[in-house]
C-alpha cells in the first residue's frame, strides 16, 4: 500500500496538487485495504491520513498500513478542515466523479483552498496490476470457470432464465465468491440478440442459443466472463455467426500484447466482423479493463489511443446480434504479459450443444 501511495504522489505533484481526498470505495481498498464503509483518506506529500468513526476504527487498524487513523467527532469534513490547516494544503484534489453536487458545495463553503476535481489518479495506477492483484483475479476467473461447468450439468429445457442465474449465482458463492460482479445475464432464444439481456423469467426451451455472461467478485476482484451455447439445434444461421464471433474473438487474443492501443485491438475484431456482413451487428466495444471494478481502464475501444502495458486486465468479449433470430458473445479475461497475453478464463468455446 505504501507503494501506491507514493506513486499516487508522483501524479499528485505532476499536477499541482498539495493534498487529495479519496472518498470512492474502490480507491479507498486500493490504497489502503480497508473494507468497510465509512471513511476517507487525505494524502499530502508527505503524510497519509485515514479518516472514520467509532464503528470502523478498529476494522482501519487492522487492515490499513501506511497511514495515520484519525476518528472523527463531529462531521468529518471539519476533521478535513483542521488537516489542511495544519498541513497549510492550498490546492486540494478531489475525486469529482464521486462527490455530489451537495457535497462539494459544502466543500466549497466550508474549504478555504482551490478545490481542484482530480478523478483519474488512482484508476490510472489500478490499471497495472501487480502479481498478487492478478492471483486475485485468476481466481475469481476459476470460480467463474467452475460455474459455467456447473450449469452445463444442471441447465434443462423449462428453467427459467433467472432461476438459471440464481442457481449459478449461488454456486459461485459456495466455491469462496463474496458476490456477483454484476446482475448475471441469462439471455436465451430471441432475447440472446439483447446483448445485456439480464435474467428474466423467460423460460429456456428446446432450440435455444444462449448467451450467459457474468462473473464473481473475490477479495474485493472481479471476473468477467461471457459463454454462448444451445440447446438442441439452434439452426444453422446462428451456427456460421458463432463461428464468426469465435474467430474474431481469438484473433483479438492472437493480437493483444504490449504495445498495441485499445483502438488498434478493437479494429482486429470489429473489421473481422465487419468483412463477415455483420459490422452493423456490433455495436459495443471489444473489451474493457477488469480489477475492482468490473469496468475500469484500460478499454479496448475505438476511442483508446492508449498503448497496452504489462498488467493490464482486460476483457475481450466480441458478439453479433441479430433482432428476430438471436445472438452471439464470447468472452475471456486476459493478462498482458511481456511477450503477449495470458488467458485467465478457460472454459470451453468450441459450440456447445446440448
Amino acid at each position: 500500500m505504501i507503494k501506491r501511495i507514493e506513486k499516487l504522489r508522483e501524479l499528485m505533484k505532476n499536477d499541482g496538487i498539495d493534498a487529495y481526498l479519496v472518498t470512492s470505495p474502490a480507491n479507498l481498498r486500493y490504497l489502503t485495504n480497508f473494507t468497510g464503509t465509512a471513511g476517507l483518506a487525505f494524502i499530502t506529500l508527505k503524510e497519509a491520513f485515514f479518516i472514520t468513526d467509532f464503528r470502523y476504527t478498529e476494522q482501519a487498524s487492522e487492515q490499513v498500513q501506511g497511514m495515520t487513523i484519525l476518528q472523527h467527532q463531529g462531521d468529518i469534513v471539519g476533521e478535513v478542515i483542521k488537516l489542511m490547516e495544519r498541513e497549510g494544503i492550498r490546492v486540494l484534489g478531489f475525486e469529482d466523479a464521486f462527490v455530489t453536487y451537495a457535497e462539494y458545495s459544502v466543500f466549497e463553503e466550508v474549504i478555504d483552498a482551490e478545490l481542484a476535481p482530480a478523478s483519474g489518479l488512482t484508476e490510472r495506477l489500478r490499471e497495472q496490476k501487480d502479481e498478487g492483484e492478478i492471483a486475485i483475479i485468476e481466481k475469481a476467473c476459476a470460480i467463474a470457470d467452475e460455474g459455467f461447468d456447473h450449469v452445463l450439468k444442471m441447465i434443462r429445457p423449462g428453467m427459467t432464465e433467472i432461476e438459471l442465474a440464481n442457481q449459478l449465482d449461488f454456486f459461485m458463492r459456495s466455491l469462496g465468491a463474496s458476490g456477483t460482479s454484476f446482475e448475471t445475464i441469462v439471455a436465451s432464444g430471441l432475447r440472446s440478440a439483447l446483448p445485456h439481456g439480464v435474467a428474466s423469467e423467460k423460460v429456456i426451451e428446446q432450440g435455444d442459443m444462449i448467451t450467459l455472461d457474468f462473473g464473481c467478485v473475490y477479495q474485493g476482484y472481479v471476473s468477467d466472463i461471457t459463454r454462448t451455447f444451445a440447446i438442441g439445434d439452434p439452426g444453422q444461421s446462428l451456427k456460421d455467426i458463432y463461428q464468426i464471433v469465435l474467430n474474431a474473438q481469438l484473433k483479438v487474443i492472437e493480437a493483444a500484447q504490449p504495445g498495441v492501443t485499445g483502438a488498434q485491438l478493437d479494429a482486429v475484431a470489429r473489421t473481422f466482423i465487419s468483412e463477415a456482413g455483420y459490422g452493423d451487428a456490433f455495436g459495443h466495444s471489444t473489451g474493457h479493463g477488469i480489477g475492482m471494478e468490473i469496468h475500469e481502464g484500460p478499454t479496448v475501444s475505438r476511442s483508446n489511443e492508449e498503448a497496452l502495458a504489462v498488467g493490464n486486465v482486460i476483457t475481450d468479449e466480441p458478439g453479433i446480434y441479430i433482432p428476430g433470430l438471436g445472438g452471439v458473445r464470447i468472452e475471456d479475461d486476459l493478462v498482458i504479459v511481456a511477450d503477449g497475453n495470458r488467458l485467465l478464463t478457460h472454459s470451453p468455446k468450441e459450440l456447445i450443444i446440448l
